[in-house]
């Protein structure tokens, strides 16, 4: 009787199956590990398509999808500054205002080209005139003003005021409009969110509601001036002043040319204002 050193794989598959299975086994691995070949199936157009898409940055599908962000605007490269971090997350954008004014047919490239760089995000935008024909798979549309509190309450009814993180102001650009929905539609936002502003040279236009005199109190960008002290309100020193919502809530402004950014958040920070101002407040009551 002669006795062979089998290896570790023999000796434990082995007692499991006889010498001529084994055997048989072993030749068929070797035989198909000479002929193995990795099977692919081709991508179909759609397929490539996305997949193409998905390496995109925001200008490169702003630019693919015809939006005027990146053409006319050199906004692209703000919002991909500030809201890259989003890329991945569920959560909603609604943008105000999806393009094409009257024109049948046309509009919707922002709300596709948002789609794409927020793959697990849900777009909602809402315009005057009926732009149902670009909704999608999570693209919904509303008609409406932008001033009307309905619609904007229905709207953060519908999609759930905690899942909006980002609004976007691209509608009527007016002074007038754009200042009402901010008061209208900020305080339904949760912490966290980040409200654009576009447009904002209307603020100088006359012809659009702004004014040529820039310190005018009734523009786009004088609420923007507003909010910038409203950011420092812990610092007054008018002991009888009362902190406004935006005064509490904005904890950011970000400006650039024609846009801006507000952060919504707990603004209460502190101040050491009693103590290095004593003099001023030696005899004075302390009301905070």
């Amino acid at each position: 009787m002669s006795y062979h050193v089998k290896s570790l794989a023999v000796r434990t598959v082995k007692p499991l199956v006889s010498d001529q299975v084994w055997t048989k086994l072993k030749k068929l691995g070797r035989a198909g590990r000479r002929h193995s070949v990795v099977a692919t199936t081709p991508l179909t157009p759609a397929q490539e398509r996305r997949q193409s898409l998905r390496k995109m940055d925001l200008t490169e599908l702003a630019q693919t999808f015809g939006t005027d962000k990146a053409s006319l605007h050199r906004y692209t490269q703000h919002y991909q500054r500030h809201l890259e971090y989003l890329r991945q997350e569920e959560f909603t954008l609604l943008e105000i205002g999806i393009g094409g004014y009257r024109r049948e047919g046309q509009g919707g490239a922002s709300l596709r080209t948002w789609k794409h760089f927020f793959p697990q995000a849900q777009i909602v935008g809402l315009d005057i005139h009926d732009k149902s024909f670009v909704r999608a798979p999570r693209i919904a549309t509303y008609q409406g003003s932008q001033v009307d509190p309905d619609v904007l309450h229905r709207i953060v009814a519908d999609v759930g005021a905690s899942s909006i993180k980002v609004v976007i102001d691209d509608g009527s650009h007016r002074p007038e409009h754009v200042r009402e929905t901010f008061r209208l539609l900020f305080p339904l936002l949760p912490n966290g969110a980040v409200y654009a502003i576009e447009d904002t040279q209307t603020s100088y236009w006359p012809e659009w509601g702004g004014s040529e005199d820039p310190q005018a109190a009734d523009t786009t960008m004088a609420l923007v001036k507003e909010l910038l002290d409203g950011l420092n309100y812990e610092e007054f020193v008018d002991e009888a002043y009362t902190p406004s919502y935006t005064d509490r809530h904005v904890v950011g402004v970000h400006a650039y040319h024609n846009l801006v950014f507000i952060e919504k958040g707990n603004n209460a920070e502190g101040t050491n204002r009693r103590k290095l101002l004593k003099q001023r407040y030696a005899k004075a009551p302390r009301n905070s």
